[in-house]
């Protein structure tokens, strides 16, 4: 019989004072599950919560019961709603807020040493597609920055289940401390150059997971989704390479390795919602839902770049209009299933 594979709470490491503290903006399911890791490591992590009686909730509890209860805190885990507490002697600050909130978040709070984002989702607005670095860079006008994406289910980081991720600076030195922090026997990060790549593989890849759930709604087979898969990263490598990207970084853990875990997951909340949509359910429900559907929102930031550029975006298009205008999905199907043939 072969053993099964038993993890366990990474001991708490011995940490160089000098190396200090970070802070996690945002607590919710992925900004609690990326404090758990350093903070299991033995980091001071401070993870800063908009409303107070949530943090005051967590202090007391010592997890976070609204969003991933049932995972405990370790000691060096900081509960606070104080912004100054929280950043005045973090070494960087992980942001983990929703994309649409993040410019006006940040723009509350004082500003960090450095920012490192795990939020994936794009913005438009005033004729510009901003990834969420470029927001936080404008927000705050600090440039040292990073970008943390990969196929990383909160859910499964929480509990130290196997995973990695991958972080993107221009900053060597900023990824590096990133890597160090975050790498432990549960979670392996790897650096990377590519900020582009790496922030447009984490935010296309939520569009294409809704339309993955969107085929598992009308079951229509594996073929039918893997087909879609494919081609779903054959646009985002397309776009991401006419914005900068490098095509490689969509082969990695940031594009292919996050585009399959979102797409086929039980327990992804874009997969999960293009399902919803399909069967019935309005746009707004699944809007006004605790946990953040951001592909729903890169949708709209894309079409609208769409409208203005040209950048032909097939399947991207078809969620937008089974998403906000009431399409028919399996008239976008046959439209997607009509177009032009031509070589792979």
């Amino acid at each position: 019989m072969p053993q099964s594979l038993t993890l366990s709470r990474p001991q708490p490491e011995a940490q160089p004072e000098t190396q200090g503290p970070i802070a996690v903006i945002g607590a919710g399911a992925w900004g609690t599950a990326l404090a758990l890791l350093a903070a299991a490591r033995g980091i001071p992590v401070y993870l800063w919560a908009r409303r107070a009686e949530q943090a005051a909730a967590m202090q007391e509890a010592r997890q976070n019961l609204e969003y991933l209860p049932g995972v405990p805190f370790p000691p060096s885990l900081h509960p606070t709603a104080d912004a100054e507490e929280a950043l005045a002697r973090a070494r960087f600050a992980v942001v983990a807020v929703p994309s649409k909130a993040l410019g006006q978040t940040l723009a509350t709070l004082p500003k960090a040493r450095a920012y490192v984002s795990a939020t994936k989702g794009l913005h438009y607005s005033d004729h510009q597609l901003l990834r969420m670095s470029q927001v936080i860079q404008e927000t705050t006008g600090v440039s040292r920055l990073a970008v943390l994406s990969g196929p990383n289910l909160a859910e499964e980081i929480a509990r130290f289940l196997p995973a990695a991720a991958v972080v993107a600076s221009s900053d060597a030195g900023l990824a590096q401390a990133v890597q160090q922090v975050f790498s432990g026997p549960s979670f392996r990060v790897y650096t990377s150059s590519d900020v582009v790549g790496v922030e447009l593989g984490g935010a296309l890849k939520n569009v294409m997971a809704l339309a993955a759930g969107m085929v598992d709604g009308l079951r229509l087979g594996d073929n039918a989704k893997a087909s879609l898969i494919t081609r779903g990263l054959r646009e985002i490598i397309k776009f991401g390479l006419a914005q900068g990207a490098r095509e490689r970084t969509f082969m990695g853990l940031s594009g292919l390795g996050d585009l399959m875990a979102t797409a086929y997951s039980p327990l992804s909340r874009n997969r999960s919602a293009g399902e919803r949509l399909v069967r019935g359910e309005r746009l707004e429900g699944i809007l006004e839902q605790k946990s953040v559907v951001e592909g729903i929102y890169t949708a709209k930031a894309l079409h609208h770049w769409d409208l203005e550029t040209g950048a032909d975006l097939p399947i991207t298009e078809a969620v937008y209009r089974v998403a906000y205008q009431g399409a028919n999905p399996l008239e976008e199907l046959s439209r997607l299933m009509g177009r032009e043939a031509k070589p792979e």
